[in-house]
């Protein structure tokens, strides 16, 4: 599981500058009532929150060590491996840690010629009612062969706010984060991004 540095706090503190940014936004003459208190706070808060989730970088939420499957795992080797790590993705490594692909659930399923919307109680009905099961389907290949390539990757000083806009223009559900050499350092999960959002909210 990973760990957010001891710089974010459970509680957000509200700067100096963050009342002043907040003050700045409100337009016409500040009354100190408690209406207006209420209202410069929660302005105040915004930026503050704002402000952490700028700070706060892939380095600060990834999950470390990260599970890979290898490039040269046949299908067999790399489901077994997902199954017992209880992931249902992983970034592909090549033999000297370097990232080469992800590989997910979606892609098995697509191998398996059930596209990436099919649910486990679809797949059960098909191998009831049809001879022979779709997962025939998947022997002999290996993770090369059904992975997606190239991988979206991020380094590690990307914000916390510009891996969510990320996860949302790519419609992904995990992001390898990579050193300059492209190898594998850690992994934000969705997962990583709902536990970085709790603590500023």
């Amino acid at each position: 599981m990973s760990e957010i540095k001891d710089k974010v706090p459970g509680a957000i503190e509200i700067a100096e500058t963050d009342i002043l940014a907040a003050m700045k936004d409100i337009q016409g003459y500040i009354d100190i009532s408690p209406g207006d208190f209420k209202e410069v706070f929660q302005v105040a808060y915004r930026h503050a929150v704002q402000r952490i989730r700028d700070s706060l970088r892939a380095a600060d939420i990834m999950t470390r060590p990260v599970h890979c499957v290898g490039l040269e795992m046949d299908l067999m080797q790399a489901a077994a491996f997902m199954a017992d790590k209880r992931i249902s993705g992983a970034p592909v490594a090549d033999a000297a840690g370097r990232i080469a692909g992800v590989v997910s659930e979606k892609d098995f399923l697509a191998r398996m010629g059930l596209g990436t919307s099919v649910s486990f109680m679809q797949i059960i009905a098909h191998c009831l009612t049809n001879k022979g099961c779709m997962v025939t389907n998947l022997r002999n290949h290996f993770i090369r062969d059904i992975m997606t390539a190239p991988a979206v990757t991020a380094g590690a000083e990307m914000t916390v706010g510009a891996i969510s806009a990320l996860f949302i223009d790519r419609q992904i559900n995990r992001l390898p984060i990579v050193d300059i050499d492209g190898r594998i350092v850690g992994i934000v999960t969705r997962a990583d991004l709902v536990r970085s959002y709790h603590v500023t909210r």
